[in-house]
Formats: C-alpha cells, sequence, structure tokens
C-alpha cells in the first residue's frame, strides 16, 4: 500500500530509518528516501538533518555528495531558507558534477520558484557538460534525458525558439504526445473551456504526461541476476566450497548470467537488472535469514533482496559492460558469441 496521508509518509520513512540501521552498506540510498518520505510529510526539518547527516560522513563512505547537496538545497527553499540554498546551488554550479540527477534537482528547485531564466542556464551548462552533440543522430544516455525535456519545458516557458538540444529532446521522449504539447504554457488554459471536445484532449494529454511518471514511479523491482566479481568470487568459494556445483569457474558463472538474461528478455520478461555480489554482505543477509551461507537455495533470495534495497543496475547497459571489464558492452559481452 502506497503511504498517502503525512502520517503514512512518516511510518515509512520511519521505517526506512530502521532499515538503514539494519543494513548500514545501503544507508545512503536508505535514508535518501526516508529523506524524501519527511518531505512529503511535510517534516522538512527532520529531512534537512537526514541530509546533514549524510553530508557529515567521511568523503569515501558517501556516493553522490552532489546529489545530497542538491536534494538539501531544495529542501532548504520549500521552508524559507532561500540564501542557503541558493548558496549551495551556487556552489554546486560551481564544482560542475558529471552525474545528471544534481542538476536537475537543482535547476527544477529554480524553475519551481520562477526563476526560469537561471533554471534554463543551470540546464544548459548540464546539457553542454554531460551530453556530446545535440543531435538527434547522437543518442544520449537515459540518465540524462531529464536535463533534456527540462531544458526543453522552460525554453516553451520564456518562449525561447527551439534549438538543436530541443530537437534531441524531441527524438528521445518516448509518449505519444509531443513534447510541444506536454509544455504549453496554455495548456490548462483549456480546462476552463466549454468546449467537451478540448477538455477531452486536454485529459488525454494529461493521461499521457501521468502515465509516464507513473511507470517510473511504479515499476516493480527488476528481475535481478547475482553478479560474483572475481576476487569476491574466489572468497566465496574458500570459505563455501559447497557452492562450487554453483560456480565451477568465474568465466562460467559470467556467460551464464548472460545467457540466463537474454533467456528471460527473449520469453518476454521486462525490466531485467544485475546486482553485484560481497561475501560481507551476502553473509550479514545469511544470517539475518538465520540460514547457511553454503544454502545454494539462499543466493536467489539474495539477489532480490539486493534489487528490492535498490542495488539492481539495468540490463543491457548503455555504457560499460555489467562484467566490470572496462570495455563497453557491445564489445564485450553484449557480442553474439557471448550468448
Amino acid at each position: 500500500m502506497r503511504p498517502d496521508t503525512p502520517a503514512d509518509h512518516t511510518a515509512e520513512a520511519e521505517r526506512l530509518l530502521r532499515t538503514a540501521a539494519q543494513y548500514p552498506e545501503d544507508a545512503e540510498h536508505l535514508l535518501l528516501q526516508a529523506a524524501a518520505h519527511f518531505e512529503l510529510a511535510g517534516e522538512r526539518e527532520r529531512a534537512s538533518t537526514l541530509y546533514d547527516d549524510l553530508l557529515a560522513r567521511p568523503a569515501e563512505a558517501t556516493r553522490d555528495a552532489s546529489l545530497i547537496r542538491a536534494l538539501k538545497a531544495s529542501n532548504l527553499w520549500e521552508y524559507g531558507h532561500e540564501a542557503e540554498a541558493r548558496a549551495i546551488i551556487d556552489g554546486l554550479r560551481s564544482t560542475a558534477p558529471r552525474s545528471p540527477a544534481p542538476w536537475v534537482i537543482i535547476a527544477e528547485s529554480l524553475e519551481s520558484h520562477d526563476e526560469l531564466q537561471t533554471a534554463h542556464e543551470v540546464f544548459t551548462e548540464a546539457a553542454t557538460l554531460l551530453i556530446t552533440t545535440p543531435t538527434p543522430a547522437n543518442r544520449p544516455a537515459r540518465e540524462t534525458h531529464p536535463l533534456l525535456y527540462g531544458r526543453h519545458r522552460v525554453r516553451r516557458l520564456l518562449g525561447i525558439e527551439h534549438d538543436g538540444w530541443d530537437a534531441l529532446a524531441d527524438e528521445v521522449h518516448p509518449s505519444p504526445i509531443s513534447l510541444d504539447e506536454l509544455h504549453d504554457p496554455k495548456r490548462l488554459w483549456s480546462l476552463g473551456s466549454e468546449n467537451p471536445a478540448e477538455l477531452r484532449a486536454e485529459i488525454a494529454r494529461l493521461r499521457a504526461e501521468l502515465g509516464t511518471y507513473r511507470e517510473a514511479l511504479s515499476r516493480p523491482f527488476p528481475v535481478a541476476v547475482l553478479h560474483w566479481p572475481s576476487t569476491e568470487l574466489a572468497e566465496l568459494l574458500t570459505a563455501y566450497p559447497a557452492l562450487t556445483t554453483e560456480y565451477p569457474s568465474h568465466e562460467e558463472h559470467l556467460a551464464t548470467i548472460e545467457s540466463s538474461l537474454r533467456e528471460l528478455a527473449a520469453s518476454g520478461t521486462p525490466n531485467l537488472g544485475i546486482v553485484t555480489a560481497t561475501v560481507p554482505s551476502y553473509e550479514a543477509f545469511a544470517a539475518s535469514e538465520s540460514a547457511s551461507p553454503s544454502d545454494p537455495d539462499l543466493l536467489p533470495q539474495y539477489a532480490t533482496t539486493l534489487a528490492a534495497r535498490g542495488r539492481a543496475v539495468a540490463w543491457p547497459p548503455e555504457g560499460e559492460c555489467w562484467c566490470g571489464s572496462g570495455q563497453s558492452y557491445v564489445d564485450c559481452h553484449g557480442q553474439p558469441e557471448a550468448q
């Protein structure tokens, strides 16, 4: 059941805090979710405290400090700390994060407070930094798409003519409703129309837009396959030799992962992913289940739990191969002979 009321969101945040204490290796991911629920509950001070706690951790223990700072800035602005929020935003722009999420958050925060020109500058800075060439022929990575959509939306609000980045946004946009329609500043005016045809057309547009967000928010956990890096697999088999029947060799393990995922994809299974295992994490999971790490039946449960905790990466990858070779997927396990 999804949280609907402030009390529901507070309860979910408290549950995530308890889970983070149980799984410290995933604390950052879980605490960020908890902070989001505190924000939805209107408990923005508690959310800020969580962001501060995460930023106070050692740098090597934080996966994405820029993302945390961006979320903190957005939250601060929402409950009256505009000057501090602006200072954080200026600092992030000067450090130029190499991931798109912080850029999207600070730009949308500026946009929501009617700072449209500055939001446009931020979206453009990020697109220039993270997307090589603004042409439809050069399809950007999926995680950069929100930069293109946000920039397109702000430019529509500012009345600026389309450019190459806008053409690229249209190219990668998946909905049958065009971005020009979705981002039309006059769209909401038609909701006051007495013309049934206009109302029906606007409702169809709104449903299409809502469907895109619902798909992103409600996507089920991926069907995840467990991947052991070579050093971790060697440590696992040394400690638990009974698992040698499951993993005769690391090369065979990698080949089995790829073939299993291809078979699932061929059968129509959507939203496939890979989760990377470590021996300490696996042992902690076994202890939490009061089970022996030598039990092969525990392995798929461990994979499912990692996926449910947000540790899965999508397969097939768009960039480097999932195996950790450093090669692109198409030149490594993505080759036909890798089946």
